[in-house]
């Protein structure tokens, strides 16, 4: 409904109310004629006040569009994005993380989801599209609170949510490490030197234990001096992890940077079913025989009895095609060397192709072509060391998991930035893997989901989507009140919406 003047020949103006719901003009008030400009504004306002009193809102003059827009556009009190808290703001409440009653921790996990930065970044980053204003000291302070209470609690959620999703049954889990290098000199109690995976080995640095079920799905991790041999590192987290769930059964899947005789000697000790991957070249004289003399073809593998434990030998023909291929890489780069006279007899050692190398008379670095031909002999095989009491099948299926653990870290490292780290001090160190953690779980229950839903799209993909997803608030003239509504613009951001329901 709205306000409409008419003027009429002996020169006043009638002045009505008029409804064009149906398609057609249709007076529903006439409020009578005034003859002079005081009377008329007189019976506008009452026409104005009928008309908010029956349908509580206000209409505009639509014969006026430039005025109208501008009273709209004025009317707007404030647009922030909310797609990051539809969509990921969601999926931590989904998986239980709102028991951490901590509303910054929330927003910290969805920024590092969605808009991985330093936490003083984040800081503008709240206050610019969302209009949230933290600072600098509160997100200090509750990353120190971090490191005393929520660790164990956002695990404990992690497992229980994963338990759930798996049908109650973790009774596999993977493990691996990883190091995050920090860009100082100085040494500290945590941050130390060691053998980095990132080559940055005169950086110092701490090294990330990860513990994660089939799928991917994180459950417990652990952080460790920078020079700590990951080896070693291996035994603690899974035994605490075992010992807080009470399971009696668990089989341990590692890769071979983890198999030492001492950890094998432990887990047998403990009662631990495991699957490690081998150093095959490292075995035995009368073992490497055996493993020479299998002649297997593509896909096929066998086993080889080491004591009690069984040694599984499988061949792929893609395999031996990148050993030749990174062989050759190798011996490329060697030769170039030596044709420069860049390689002297320090460099005669077992690190990479340099294995390769023997010396000549004095002086002489040469390729060894017998080494060379001895390791062709080794190309597409891989080996795997078990005491579990599993079919030799559901052994190699279950290894072939352990690259969900390898693609957790590079989630980690690449979409959400857990390196660089722009914190000293070691309680705020922890608070950001804690952070990281959570963050890691929410990415994965989202591509879970998105998998389950059949949705055609991808984490990041659906992230990107949300990211313009926009809530729009207006004043009422009227009242004063702020009504507000979320804004699905593109068909993109509809279809996600169709897809979780977000109920806007």
């Amino acid at each position: 409904m709205f306000v409409r003047r008419l003027k009429s020949r002996n020169g006043k103006t009638y002045v009505q109310v008029v409804d064009k719901s149906s398609g057609r003009y249709k007076v529903v008030e006439s409020f009578g004629g005034a003859n002079t400009k005081a009377d008329e504004g007189n019976l506008i306002n009452k026409a104005n006040n009928w008309i908010r009193e029956r349908s509580g809102s206000a209409e505009f003059d639509f014969s006026d569009v430039d005025s109208v827009f501008e009273s709209f556009i004025n009317s707007i009190t404030s647009m922030k994005r909310v797609g990051y808290d539809l969509l990921l703001g969601r999926i931590f409440d989904e998986i239980g993380f709102n028991k951490v009653e901590d509303d910054l921790f929330r927003e910290l996990v969805i920024a590092r989801v969605a808009f991985p930065k330093s936490k003083l970044k984040t800081k503008d980053y709240l206050y610019r599209f969302k209009q949230i204003h933290y600072d600098e000291d509160q997100i200090y302070r509750d990353l120190d609170k971090l490191h005393g209470k929520q660790k164990e609690l956002v695990q404990d959620i992690s497992y229980k949510h994963t338990l759930k999703i798996l049908n109650n049954d973790i009774s596999v889990v993977f493990y691996d490490v990883t190091t995050l290098y920090f860009e100082i000199d100085q040494e500290d109690e945590l941050r130390k030197t060691g053998f980095s995976k990132e080559g940055k080995h005169q950086n110092p640095q701490i090294v990330l234990g990860l513990l994660v079920s089939k799928n991917g799905y994180p459950l417990a991790y652990e952080i460790f001096e920078g020079n700590k041999f990951e080896g070693h590192t291996m035994l603690p987290v899974v035994d605490t992890f075992r010992a807080k769930y009470d399971l009696e059964k668990l089989v341990i899947i590692a890769d071979s940077g983890l198999l030492s005789k001492g950890n094998v000697e432990e887990l047998q000790e403990k009662g631990y079913e495991f699957i490690l991957g081998a150093r095959i070249k490292n075995e035995t004289s009368s073992i490497k025989e055996q493993i020479l003399a299998l002649d297997l073809s593509n896909g096929e593998s066998a086993v080889i009895k080491k004591g009690n434990l069984k040694l599984i030998i499988t061949y792929s023909d893609a395999r031996a095609k990148k050993d030749r291929y990174n062989r050759e890489k190798g011996l490329r780069k060697l030769e170039k060397h030596i044709r420069r006279g860049k390689l002297t007899k320090s460099n005669i050692n077992n690190r990479g192709y340099n294995k390769f190398l023997k010396l000549e008379g004095e002086i002489n670095v040469a390729i060894d072509h017998e080494k060379l031909k001895q390791d062709t002999r080794w190309d597409g095989l891989k080996g795997y060391l078990s005491n579990a009491r599993l079919p030799k099948d559901q052994i190699l299926e279950n290894y072939q998991h352990l690259w969900k653990i390898e693609q957790a870290f590079r989630i980690a490292k690449t979409d959400l930035k857990i390196r660089p780290i722009y914190q000293r001090l070691q309680r705020r160190i922890e608070a950001h893997i804690c952070i990281s953690f959570v963050a890691y779980k929410v990415y994965k229950e989202l591509e879970r989901q998105l998998k389950q839903k059949n949705a055609g799209l991808s984490a990041n993909a659906a992230i990107e989507i949300a990211e313009n997803i926009m809530e729009v608030s207006v004043k009422l003239p009227q009242n004063g009140d702020i009504r507000s509504k979320i804004l699905f613009n593109t068909e993109e951001q509809k279809y996600l919406n169709s897809i979780f329901n977000f109920g806007c």
